[in-house]
């Protein structure tokens, strides 16, 4: 971002919860004059240091962008610099033909083709909270004629490995009209697509005024192009819709349109709010993936073999033809030795998922009474989305652990929550046995973080932790050695796994050792990957990586960072000299294989060299014959500009040489998704589920496929519910950390925040007769909390079509614990959500505010 000509700053307060990485971003403005913009509902810190600030109405931002990406097609500049056509044209799938049933919200009044009621149900386990669901078949890419057999039906033959069944899954090649005219290119489509959002349109649905919505398109275009580049930053003022994932798609397409996409001071950022979020999704927490994002096997898909897996979730063209190399390691370095080509290599011991398993989804479990324990760790869900539900979850357990610092909201719910507090509940109707594990802080262990811009850094413990507080590793260790312990002399085959599974990580210091501390080097070891023949050799990267067996990894994009002992790459500390271009190559170490900059094969043009010496990053040495630059090529490395692809061939081969996103099955930036999104193949506009307005730009209101778990205590407000007139949006403080757990008891930082508030602007405030500190009552469909006024211009009203919409906001770090207590803003909110990922929808709701 310090290469930036402009930095865009949407969904996110990013001088206010992203304080350090919003360095880069302020040096980019003081050092070469970038320009920074910020879009957000509020007037924050970030928006007092932009050059402009364009505000908007939680939950418009599809409507922002899509007049941005409509102010770019129909702009002089990128209708006629070369630089934009010669990028789109080869870089994205802008010439690709789409299928001709495909029928978008232009035809079919805001849905797309494929729209039907969703299978099983929403009530019915396991809950999935769906309604509609779309079948995609329609979107697809328009191919030529298809040849040859399903390749389920092709029979290994031992000893051969998976290539004949990838060569076999390879599709016949897709249609295209490279003079970007026919009405079924993907050209054409987004074009049509976005001729309603106009300026004025913009005006109308977001509330920002034309004038400066203008500014910024012209802005953002002005700052992109072969000599100039623009970046976005967003957090989880974007995700956390029920159409985040388009939000995010609206940005990537107007990256790439403006040639945004692989170049230095380019590209989305997104802004993580923790040390290792980021990791936590690559070495997942979540339900759906396994290491490196790979699927997780399911019980719901054609997932009964190894190879039916494999057959079901291979991209086989592009480099994600690898995959049988990744999951074969993958699932060796779970079973090790037991884990043959004869077994599948342990697959089937592996455990299947049975469908929606999110939070959400599980909290809805527990409510049936389908979910009997609950460990907890890192997280605070008696403070969580639709608080007061998710705690009448919890009363429905048998048993709970909560493993963390203090004893937090969710450790003490049966005595101090407000239901239990008023009466509404008795302790002594609680079943619950709690159990309360006190966890070590930080500091007092060492490890790995991975950080928002995929860099591994190591930390090393600086404090013995007080009394018997532990480490998450000791308690995942020690949890595991107990659990093998109880399985070692079972008969079932079911438990073959645990008896198989590799867990063998003793720490080489005897004091550790003695406390059940693992060695996390040993635990990294295991992630980067080694043979199997020879344990002492670690693989250097992904690239050594076999489908026979003979190399385990568990994450393959992890593979390098350790690349021997003595080589813990992300310990490094180099950084590189002042004034020379460079990617900081020596400063830790970044997925996939150091890469700092991610698909840089687009920051040269076709022909392999530099669009512009000023935005040189990579780029090919003809005479060396391969490619060199700045940073590491994300590209093989040896495969020339020119290099002609080869149709109906697997892998990399399937691709040409100018094809840089080598991630996708044709190497292409996609504008329109053929596949892997389960709410359209274009971002579109929607309003949130509850909103009080209707949606301007369609006749479907609301996404037609978001998620909601129906019942007693999730209702939801009907589109302009004259009880819940104004808009409700939540956020952070700095001085706070997500629910409190890590700042509330602490007087220093209870002190500068004492106590919770609501933000109103001085007209709603009059409106109201509330006046700046005065106790407010917060009302939604759920629930309603008390808070202090703070009247503030932060906060100002919209007009939407001509009608005054209010906003308010609140943080929502406050709870009934720690030394600062307050009333949990997360009661107000419901569980719906996104249903690509299952994210709620916390950015944008509604209300009403009177004076207590």
């Amino acid at each position: 971002m310090y290469d930036s000509d402009c930095v865009v700053v949407m969904g996110s307060n990013m001088a206010e919860n992203h304080p350090v990485a919003f360095r880069w971003p302020m040096k980019a403005k003081v050092e070469h004059g970038a320009k920074i913009i910020h879009v957000d509902p509020r007037f924050t810190r970030t928006s007092a240091v932009a050059d402009i600030y364009a505000p908007v109405r939680a939950g418009s931002d599809i409507a922002f962008l899509g007049g941005v990406i409509k102010y770019v097609l129909d702009s002089e500049k990128w209708n006629k610099d070369p630089f934009f056509k010669k990028f789109v044209a080869n870089y994205t799938n802008a010439a690709t033909i789409i299928n001709e049933d495909f029928k978008d919200t232009e035809d079919l009044d805001g849905v797309f083709s494929g729209l039907a009621p969703a299978k099983g149900g929403a009530a019915e386990w396991p809950f999935n909270g769906l309604t509609n669901q779309y079948d995609g078949a329609s979107w697809q890419y328009a191919r030529e004629k298809a040849g040859a057999a399903a390749a389920t039906k092709l029979e290994l033959k031992p000893g051969e490995g998976f290539a004949p069944l990838v060569k076999s899954l390879v599709r016949p090649s897709v249609l295209k009209d490279e003079t970007l005219q026919n009405p079924r290119c993907v050209l054409q489509i987004v074009k049509r697509h976005f001729a309603r959002y106009t300026p004025e349109m913009v005006e109308k649905a977001t509330g920002c005024p034309k004038e400066t919505f203008l500014q910024v398109a012209e802005t953002v275009l002005a700052n992109s192009g072969a000599e100039r580049t623009t970046s976005f930053a967003y957090a989880v003022a974007w995700t956390q819709h029920t159409y985040g994932v388009q939000i995010i798609g609206a940005c990537a397409m107007l990256q790439l349109l403006l040639g945004n996409i692989g170049r230095p001071g380019a590209g989305v950022m997104a802004l993580r709010g923790h040390a290792s979020i980021q990791g936590s999704t690559d070495i997942p927490t979540l339900y759906h993936s396994i290491h490196g994002y790979l699927n997780a096997p399911s019980a719901l898909r054609k997932h009964d073999t190894l190879q039916d897996y494999i057959a079901t979730e291979l991209i086989p063209t592009g480099y994600w033809a690898n995959m049988p190399k990744f999951m074969v390691s993958y699932l060796k370095s779970m079973y090790g030795e037991a884990a043959t080509k004869e077994n599948q290599f342990g697959y089937d011991w592996h455990p299947k998922i049975l469908g929606d398993h999110s939070h959400m989804a599980m909290f809805s479990a527990m409510n049936a009474g389908k979910v009997k324990g609950m460990i907890c760790i890192g997280q605070n869900p008696a403070t969580s989305l639709n608080a007061k539900l998710e705690r009448s979850g919890l009363r429905k357990l048998d048993w709970l652990v909560v493993k963390d610092n203090w004893i937090t909201e969710t450790a003490n719910y049966w005595k101090n929550a407000p239901e239990v507090k008023n009466g509404e509940v008795k302790t002594t109707d609680i079943k619950t046995e709690v159990f309360f594990l006190p966890a070590t802080q930080v500091a007092e262990l060492e490890g790995t973080f991975t950080n928002t811009q995929r860099l591994l850094q190591f930390h090393h413990k600086a404090a013995e932790a007080p009394g018997d507080c532990r480490s998450d590793t000791t308690f995942s260790y020690d949890l595991g050695k107990r659990l093998k312990k109880l399985y070692a002399n079972s008969t079932l085959p079911r438990d073959d796994g645990w008896k198989n599974l590799v867990w063998d990580y003793e720490h080489e210091n005897d004091s550790e050792r003695k406390k059940n501390e693992p060695s996390v080097l040993k635990i990294l070891k295991e992630i980067n990957g080694f043979f199997t023949d020879d344990p002492a050799r670690h693989c250097v990267g992904f690239a050594e990586l076999k489908d026979d067996g003979s190399t385990t990894c568990a994450s393959w994009i992890y593979s390098g960072v350790y690349p021997g002992v003595g080589k813990l790459l992300s310990d490094r500390r180099t950084p590189d000299p002042p004034g020379k271009p460079g990617a900081q190559l020596n400063w830790g170490w970044a997925w996939p294989a150091n890469r700092r900059v991610m698909y840089n094969r687009a920051s040269a043009d076709p022909e392999g060299k530099p669009w512009s010496e000023k935005k040189k990053w990579v780029w090919w040495d003809a005479e060396a014959k391969k490619w060199v630059g700045y940073d590491v090529p994300d590209y093989i490395a040896v495969k020339p500009p020119d290099d002609k692809a080869k149709p109906g061939t697997p892998g990399m081969d399937a691709l040409p040489g100018t094809a840089p996103f080598i991630m996708r099955p044709d190497g292409l930036g996609w504008l329109f998704v053929p596949g892997g999104l389960v709410d359209g193949p274009l971002p579109t506009h929607y309003e949130p589920v509850e909103s009080p307005v209707a949606n301007l730009l369609y006749k479907q209101q609301t996404t037609p496929v978001y998620k909601h778990w129906q019942g007693n205590g999730n209702e939801l407000a009907k589109m302009g519910d004259p009880k819940f007139p104004y808009v409700l949006t939540t956020y952070r403080l700095t001085e706070h950390y997500l629910a409190g757990a890590m700042s509330r008891w602490l007087p220093w930082l209870a002190e500068l925040q004492p106590e919770l508030f609501v933000e109103i602007s001085p007209e709603l405030a009059q409106e109201k007769g509330i006046k700046n500190l005065d106790w407010c009552k917060i009302t939604s469909p759920r629930t309603q909390i008390r808070a202090k006024a703070l009247v503030t211009r932060r906060m100002r009203p919209f007009k939407i079509d001509g009608k005054v919409i209010h906003q308010v906001g609140m943080p929502w770090h406050w709870g009934y614990e720690g030394l600062s207590t307050g009333d949990v803003v997360n009661e107000l909110t419901s569980l719906i959500a996104d249903p690509n990922v299952s994210m709620h929808e916390g950015k944008a709701f509604v209300c009403n505010v009177e004076k207590a």
